[in-house]
């Protein structure tokens, strides 16, 4: 692999960056700035104008990505190379939403046929379950969904199902279960009927510690609450690759919905795994949010790099990170069915690309994936926002808003689109001094106190947005926003020259956990000593049991 870092185009980012444009003089100098740095594609448009960025930067950046291989990694990946070259896999989560039957393949492998033939299986059972005829076994229709996954096949589909919010179908709701701290669960099955529940459990391998923990125990909840084994084939579902594990647990067959090992577990909300959603907001809407991506892997595949948000914005973001030091990034939905796209996001983002290693196993000199972290507005402008504006790291930020939505409450959205706006624009221009002290005189404050206070009101400005705006939230608009992120990670990746579709950074902790779990005695029990750990570790260890040993459940015993 290429040294990225020696290439002419980095090193002459790397030189221009102390000579970065001020957002201030950028937006004096060029009166057009705005319509030259910004974008539209699927129903999205992108204004990235508020980054620190001019023609020569943004020219010198699609070069490194020339360099790089941007174009010849795109190729791969739309024509089903095993790109995820540590597990050997291709990576089509694009085949999921193929459906204008473009035709994916991996291999021998028909991706879009075998897409399409598990989206009429979702079609019929959602067809089944909408109309009536399947009742739990009580004969009562089922109505209430309890989706058991974690990763990408919770945060996927529960992100989805809240933000189309406007499109549940009358009658039906969807619980999401993830933490394997059984609080998650119990809080849950609270409000459920055994009798209309159907249980959803999500799990490629159905081998993953936390979501198997937790359909166990719902099956217990079940057949302890009037169901018996027969009447699980009734009210439990598998998503999983695993035919054996899935019939062994008590589900049939054709209560299985597949996928496959090339759809990474946080792309999978276009595949079975977004069945929580389909039964939620109707098969045809959810079809609409594969639609919506759909045009977005048509912008992808096809703009050239000059004119490709997702790239233009993975560019925008390597300028920020690599070249300007921002090492956060916030996203801020100004949108509260959006509340759950940060932490969708933080998923995609910092499990594709938080790698310290090269494709090739060679360690990364250069900073890649940024933090990533957020909160609708205007929630966060009341929590975070302070940093953001005035502390001593920069931070970029994406703000996304809908221009519209149904049955507007009086001013309400009006004073959101304000602030939407207003954020960005204060975090461009920040406030000097010299405006800080003649708001203050114009108040009528005394030379005293604007001496005093004019100081701490001085923005510096120059942090750097982008605002992604959609004339209304709909199930295409939230598809493409989600595909925009897809591909912008992928684009990212490619720079950096990581692989960002393995995840191994999340299991040594896990590998850990199992003889940890050994040594935790059941409450009120003994336990033996810790040992072969840390320290640190060991004293954890036995203080929790020692703590455990206490046969009490008063929440107001001390330590």
């Amino acid at each position: 692999m290429i040294d990225i870092s020696d290439c002419d185009e980095w090193l002459s980012l790397k030189a221009r960056a102390s000579a970065a444009p001020t957002l201030r003089s950028a937006f004096a100098d060029d009166p057009q700035r705005a319509e030259r740095y910004s974008r539209a594609a699927a129903g999205l448009y992108v204004d990235f104008s508020k980054n620190r960025i001019d023609d020569a930067i943004l020219s010198r950046l699609i070069a490194l990505a020339r360099r790089a291989g941007f174009e010849e990694a795109r190729a791969s990946l739309f024509a089903g190379a095993k790109i995820n070259a540590t597990e050997q896999r291709a990576v089509l989560h694009v085949a999921l939403r193929d459906l204008a039957g473009r035709g994916y393949r991996t291999g021998a492998e028909d991706a879009s046929g075998l897409a399409a033939a598990e989206r009429r299986r979702i079609e019929a059972f959602c067809a089944q379950v909408h109309s009536g005829a399947a009742t739990g076994f009580g004969g009562a229709p089922l109505d209430t969904v309890v989706n058991i996954g974690i990763g990408g096949s919770d945060l996927g589909p529960q992100m989805a199902t809240d933000a189309l919010k406007s499109y549940w179908l009358k009658g039906r709701r969807a619980l999401f279960v993830s933490n394997v701290d059984g609080r998650h669960l119990a809080d849950a099955l609270e409000s459920c009927d055994p009798g209309r529940t159907l249980f959803i459990i999500a799990s490629k391998t159905f081998s993953t510690e936390e979501t198997m923990t937790n359909a166990k125990s719902a099956r217990a909840w079940f057949l302890q609450n009037g169901g018996s084994p027969r009447d699980i084939a009734k009210h439990f579902v598998a998503l999983s690759t695993n035919g054996r594990a899935v019939t062994e647990f008590g589900i049939p067959p054709a209560c299985m919905f597949r996928f496959w090992d090339w759809v990474g577990g946080r792309y999978s909300l276009w595949s079975a795994v977004g069945l929580s959603v389909a039964l939620q907001i109707g098969y045809p809407n959810f079809e609409k949010l594969l639609a919506g991506a759909e045009a977005m892997d048509v912008h992808f595949r096809e703009a050239p790099l000059e004119e490709n948000l997702p790239a233009l914005l993975a560019l925008v973001g390597v300028w920020n990170r690599n070249f300007l030091g921002v090492a956060a990034h916030a996203v801020l939905p100004y949108d509260q069915r959006l509340a759950r796209l940060p932490a969708y996001l933080q998923q995609l983002d910092m499990e594709s690309n938080g790698k310290s290693r090269r494709v090739d196993g060679t360690p990364v000199k250069w900073a890649t994936g940024p933090v990533i972290f957020g909160e609708p507005g205007t929630n966060g402008q009341h929590a975070f926002y302070q940093l953001i504006h005035q502390g001593t790291d920069v931070i970029s930020a994406d703000l996304v808003a809908a221009a519209r939505v149904e049955n507007e409450l009086g001013e309400h959205h009006r004073i959101l689109l304000a602030n939407f706006i207003a954020q960005g624009e204060a975090l461009m221009r920040g406030r000097t001094e010299a405006e800080a002290r003649a708001e203050l005189a114009a108040a009528g404050r005394s030379p005293a106190d604007i001496g005093r206070i004019a100081p701490h009101m001085v923005f510096s400005g120059d942090r750097p947005t982008t605002s992604i705006v959609m004339e209304r939230l709909s199930p295409e608009t939230l598809g493409a926003l989600i595909a925009l992120y897809e591909h912008k990670i992928f684009c990212q990746g490619v720079v950096w020259g990581v692989n960002s579709f393995d995840q191994f950074g999340v299991e040594l902790g896990k590998s850990l956990a199992k003889p940890i779990l050994a040594e935790i005695a059941p409450p009120g029990a003994s336990a033996p000593a810790a040992s072969g750990h840390d320290a640190s570790t060991r004293r954890l260890i036995d203080r929790i049991n020692a703590l455990r040993r206490r046969q009490t459940d008063s929440p107001s015993e001390g330590p």
